[in-house]
């Protein structure tokens, strides 16, 4: 006889809640599409004059190169004016809303796009879902904290008026990590005659016009801005971690760069002294050493705090078990495909806001933090390296925890398979992998998928 599926009726009595958003970039933007659609209202706090966050590009660099000065006029971007992305555009789109190509007038139908093609991406995003209602633009949170009766007051401020304080039930940090310089100890640097710039303040080559250069760092930053600054620089000189003796020396295919260990000190003649021996008198040392997270606008009295760039305590990089789900933040994560993560995140913040999804009680929570970081610890992974998805917990199961948490389907296993071909592709072909590969039946499963979405 066949067989009777009895389906319960009883459904959780899901709850709106009243919701603060701080950052209007791909993770504020996706985290106020899911918020929405769970039924909550949202507000999506924007100091800058438009949606994108650290996509949208501007020529203007802060006031102190470095990024040291406290009370530097800030510029939020880090983009430079050359910069395509490191991942292939199948990889780069929300799950449900394909960065497809666009070939009308103004795109950049590439398949490694320029930055402005993703800011154009956000802001179709944006207009599809409707999300512009809910942003206010050059808004700026300068504080978020908790009341004692478990409301969030946040005080905003924008250009034509005071600040005003608002009550919330709920506060979502997606403020981006990409502006804050974070800068490596080097003896003898305070007396070292040249000039000094963060990565983040790099914007065009011309400035190193037959300058020396010293760059420190091997990210795709440092890869992209090294080859930007040969175009017109005297010499370059790579500084980098975890090099290869036999790839150290001049850079094959490179008439003026070279490759060093780290930077061992500097000198008051201008000399720069690497761990390999060698030494370079240079004219400029431009810092591509990542950024610190900073929420200067959030109290918590010492609940979360960032300690060696370890944001915590936090359940799987979301939520602090004692806030919990009053507080939480989207795109802690880094060396990930960040899109689709911050969709997932935004997800499962949505629902278990509503009550649709039980989270453990904050000791189980506790818990499993304190077991994370002991396995990181085990492992030899550095605190700083606590979000670092290449190391430890993968992307992949993440999502994949996220996913089932929110009772969707897992990541498609191309997404995996072409972040690791484009990531092997990189290796191999460091200068032309944005424009030759090998991974076009890839392309055309993503294709085929994207074709049961709408948009």
């Amino acid at each position: 006889m066949p067989i009777k599926f009895i389906m319960s009726t009883a459904t959780p009595l899901l709850t709106p809640r009243h919701v603060a958003v701080i950052g209007a970039g791909a993770g504020g933007l996706v985290a106020a599409r899911e918020l929405r659609r769970e039924g909550h209202q949202v507000v999506v706090f924007e100091r800058g004059d438009q949606v994108g966050g650290s996509w949208v590009y501007t020529p203007e660099v802060e006031s102190d190169p470095l990024g040291l000065d406290p009370k530097r006029r800030l510029v939020h971007s880090s983009l430079y004016n050359s910069l395509r992305t490191n991942l292939p555009r199948e990889n780069m789109g929300f799950r449900d809303y394909p960065f497809r190509r666009k070939e009308e007038k103004g795109r950049d139908s590439r398949r490694f796009p320029s930055h402005r093609e993703v800011l154009m991406y956000l802001q179709d995003f944006a207009a599809d879902f409707e999300i512009g209602d809910l942003v206010r633009l050059e808004t700026e949170v300068v504080f978020a904290g908790l009341d004692e009766d478990g409301k969030w007051t946040v005080r905003s401020r924008s250009v034509d008026s005071d600040c005003v304080d608002e009550i919330y039930d709920a506060v979502v940090v997606c403020n981006g990590h990409y502006f804050q310089p974070r800068l490596p100890h080097i003896p003898g640097i305070n007396a070292w005659p040249g000039k000094q710039m963060h990565s983040h303040n790099y914007r065009t080559p011309e400035p190193f016009q037959d300058q020396v250069v010293v760059l420190i760092g091997g990210a795709a930053s440092a890869v992209d801005i090294s080859r930007d600054v040969a175009t017109v620089a005297k010499e370059v000189h790579i500084a980098a971690r975890s090099v290869e003796d036999d790839k150290l020396g001049k850079l094959p295919g490179h008439v003026n760069m070279w490759l060093h260990s780290m930077i061992e000190r500097v000198h008051e003649d201008g000399t720069v002294v690497f761990l390999d021996g060698n030494a370079v008198v240079a004219d400029f040392i431009v810092h591509c050493t990542g950024y610190k997270f900073d929420f200067p606008f959030l109290e918590t009295n010492g609940v979360v705090t960032v300690d060696d760039n370890r944001v915590g305590p936090l359940y799987k990089h979301v939520f602090p078990p004692t806030l919990a789900p009053w507080l939480s933040f989207v795109g802690l994560p880094w060396k990930v495909a960040p899109f689709p993560l911050f969709e997932l995140q935004s997800k499962w913040i949505a629902g278990v806001l509503s009550n649709r999804i039980a989270l453990p009680s904050a000791e189980e929570m506790a818990e499993d933090i304190e077991a994370f970081y002991s396995s990181l610890e085990a492992s030899g992974i550095p605190k700083y390296h606590t979000h670092n998805m290449s190391t430890g917990l993968t992307q992949w199961d993440y999502n994949n925890w996220l996913a089932d948490q929110c009772g969707v389907p897992a990541m498609e296993e191309w997404r995996r398979q072409m972040y690791m071909a484009t990531s092997k592709n990189r290796l191999l072909r460091p200068e032309t992998y944005r424009d030759e590969w090998d991974d076009d039946e890839l392309v055309l499963q993503a294709e085929h998928e994207f074709d049961n979405y709408k948009f």
